[in-house]
């Protein structure tokens, strides 16, 4: 199939940026739900006070956790729309993105109370997504041609 290019206009989201686009409304989806799920506990007098009997430490670190899901998930918004406008930063932004959250699937594998098993599975699907798709947006012809808006 080919696409009719029209003057002064770039291509548009399809082929293999479809990949990444899937992946940034994929995480985009999970941590809405990861954000609410932080926020019904927020709201909730009984976690609270469960975290209390835990201790300051316990409580920092959640509320950290709530930080760090909130800046996140604004992050994937705002690139989320900006890879839809197809903006020029999309692309150092994206790997950006990528790499945040390596090191949001590092921080879960090292100070998460979970099985090991369980945190390397998280740990697993970032970095494979980094691996496959960093080369592919530093180099494709196909991906600077598209996001050239400013």
């Amino acid at each position: 199939m080919t696409t009719t290019q029209f003057p002064g206009r770039s291509p548009r989201i399809a082929g293999w940026l479809l990949a990444p686009l899937a992946w940034l409304l994929m995480t985009l989806l999970s941590s809405s739900i990861a954000l609410a799920i932080y926020l019904m506990m927020l709201i909730s007098p009984e976690s609270h006070r469960l975290m209390s009997a835990q201790g300051p430490k316990m409580v920092m670190f959640w509320y950290t956790s709530i930080a760090c899901a909130i800046a996140m998930w604004g992050y994937t918004v705002w690139l989320t729309i900006a890879f839809f406008k197809r903006r020029k930063n999309v692309v150092r932004h994206y790997i950006l993105w990528l790499l945040l959250s390596v090191l949001l699937a590092v921080k879960a594998f090292a100070f998460s109370p979970v099985s090991d098993d369980l945190a390397l599975r998280q740990l697993m699907f970032p970095l494979l997504a980094a691996a496959l798709l960093v080369p592919y947006l530093k180099r494709s012809q196909r991906v600077k041609q598209t996001f050239i808006n400013p």
